[in-house]
């Protein structure tokens, strides 16, 4: 018989994983990495006079658009390692938005936060019985569960904030009443030092005053949950016994279960979980960006989610670039418009440049080549216009993504039994 798409991998034990510990970088490249692109953020800042470039204000607004897309980023994540292809998240966070809202504004904040977690629970359980009991192709029960949390939160919202105490309140049908605000933290003469530090506008020193004090400044505490779920699921995915069982499911369930490990509860555990972690982007989108539910106001954001894991090659710390970048070019689109985003392009020349002599030095000579126009291109665009038209502007997220996920594909490598039907007893 043919192998199928939906075929669960031979019983031969993965050896990709060591392969993976062998290419991942160390702790000292990674600051290197990062040193480089703030001297080079730094540098392009003084050149083009741009300072909203590395403001605290930037920062604290890259940072508050990143929270969501990290945690759908998350969810897929959960999802992914188990061996359960997760578009649905989308679909999570539309549940987690309206759950939040519908709790939020009748009680307390807190409680519509715990609302959207237990909404996007259920969204990501009827992926599980799709996909791990009956076996329905992941991308088919994704879009099912995008259209049906569509679907049922508007016709909820219809029901309960067009009319009674919610339509007094301020709802209406494609909104709910407003709830209380979480509150946030600021860090008390920190952040107004960093603030003074970073208005001498100097070379590399303000701009780390910058990003530092838009680390400190009115920090929502739903970010600060954020980043501790990003270093528990680290934490609990790669450095214990259950985590290892987890993605063994998701590289090579036949062998996972030769040694006793219940595949199909800790997929389940594993998908219940994504949805979750992708109600919770939705409950902050309600409750800490606009204090509302409204319809449309996930915005794609699961999908993102999706691209910024990939971006991060299935791992939190990759991930959390990826949506910190997605965050940063989309805060830089919506406070400053095209002159700051004109700057961008003088950052993109230059990278567009390193990547051309990587390429060229590793004998790629056809993609070196491309990369090299393609950055001379974008060099005379930036030397004959003052600004982005306001038309690509709001596709600058959107553009970054694509390039980001173009130029880090080739190191790649997901889980071995991802988006494979699985029956138990399959090996024998």
């Amino acid at each position: 018989m043919t192998a199928t798409m939906t075929d669960t991998p031979p019983p031969a034990a993965p050896k990709a994983e060591t392969g993976s510990k062998r290419q991942s970088r160390s702790f000292g490249q990674i600051l290197m990495i990062v040193a480089g692109a703030l001297l080079l953020v730094a540098a392009v800042r003084v050149i083009t006079g741009a300072d909203q470039l590395t403001s605290d204000g930037q920062i604290s607004a890259a940072l508050a658009l990143a929270v969501p897309i990290g945690l759908a980023g998350l969810a897929g994540l959960w999802s992914e390692r188990a061996g359960v292809v997760n578009i649905g998240l989308e679909g999570m966070m539309i549940l987690g938005t309206f759950g939040a809202g519908w709790i939020g504004w009748q009680s307390s904040p807190w409680l519509g936060l715990l609302c959207g977690v237990g909404f996007g629970v259920l969204g990501g359980l009827v992926h599980a019985v799709a996909t791990i009991t009956f076996g329905v192709d992941h991308i088919v029960s994704g879009v099912a569960v995008n259209l049906l949390a569509l679907g049922a939160t508007q016709y909820l919202a219809k029901l309960f904030f067009s009319e009674g105490g919610a339509a007094e309140a301020g709802g209406n049908p494609k909104q709910s009443p407003p709830a209380d605000s979480l509150g946030d933290i600021t860090v008390p003469g920190l952040s107004d030092g960093l603030q003074s530090i970073e208005n001498h506008h100097w070379f590399l020193i303000s701009d780390l005053a910058g990003i530092l004090g838009g680390l400190v400044t009115n920090v929502s505490v739903v970010t600060l949950l954020a980043v501790a779920l990003f270093v528990g699921s680290w934490w609990l995915l790669w450095r214990t016994p259950f985590g290892l069982r987890l993605r063994s499911c998701g590289e090579n369930p036949i062998a996972a279960e030769s040694l006793g490990v219940n595949v199909y509860r800790y997929k389940y555990v594993a998908v219940a979980v994504s949805g979750g972690l992708a109600g919770l982007g939705g409950a902050f989108l309600a409750l800490v960006t606009s204090h509302i539910y409204l319809e449309g106001q996930t915005g794609g954001r699961g999908y993102i989610g999706l691209a910024a894991m990939i971006f991060g090659n299935w791992r939190p710390g990759g991930l959390a670039m990826g949506a910190g970048l997605f965050g940063f070019s989309d805060a830089l689109q919506l406070r400053s418009g095209g002159e700051t985003v004109h700057a961008l392009l003088l950052l993109l020349v230059v990278l567009l440049a390193v990547l051309a002599g990587w390429k060229l030095y590793r004998k790629a000579h056809w993609q070196g080549g491309i990369s090299l126009f393609v950055a001379g291109l974008v060099l005379l665009w930036y030397l004959f216009t003052d600004e982005v038209p306001g038309d690509f502007v709001g596709a600058t997220p959107y553009v970054v993504t694509l390039l980001v996920l173009s130029l880090s594909a080739q190191r790649l490598r997901m889980p071995k039994a991802d988006g494979m039907r699985y029956r138990k007893g399959q090996g024998k």
